[in-house]
């Protein structure tokens, strides 16, 4: 499944603060972390405080911190807030949809579209974190944190 950019922004800031949510981070941490615009980050992140998601702190020693309920807040309701997901059904009519292959092509992507909505229903934050701990460092972290160990 192909996401907005904005969407995989907010999926990335929200799984590292929820990661660690007594930590604050800035926009530009988070950035840096997954090589992400610092500007268009900031702008995902106010959309997740206006969701009541994530909540930031101005001045030195500021940035952003997870307030959500990782174990309730899905994936569902991050990509929403960022791209329409519409219900079976809903949307504009499109040319061609009034035909018998119209009809039969709307058919089954409203099917595609319902196994999407609830897999990503079904996932909540914690359970990405959960899947994320199991996966191997990537070779170019693991050569970071040996460097660090070394100083």
């Amino acid at each position: 499944m192909k996401l907005q950019l904005a969407t995989r922004h907010a999926l990335f800031a929200i799984l590292e603060l929820a990661s660690e949510p007594e930590r604050q981070l800035s926009a530009a941490e988070i950035a840096e972390k997954y090589d992400l615009s610092t500007n268009h980050l900031a702008k995902v992140l106010r959309t997740l405080g206006r969701a009541g998601l994530v909540e930031a702190s101005r001045g030195v020693g500021g940035g952003y911190r997870f307030c959500g309920n990782a174990k309730r807040l899905n994936l569902l309701d991050i990509v929403q807030l960022f791209e329409p997901i519409w219900p079976i059904g809903q949307g504009m009519s499109e040319p061609g949809d009034r035909t018998r292959k119209g009809q039969a092509l709307r058919r089954v992507l409203g099917e595609i579209e319902e196994a999407t909505r609830a897999t990503l229903s079904s996932i909540t934050v914690d359970t990405m974190l959960k899947i994320a701990r199991r996966i191997p460092d990537a070779p170019a972290e693991d050569m970071i944190r040996r460097a660090a160990a070394l100083r």
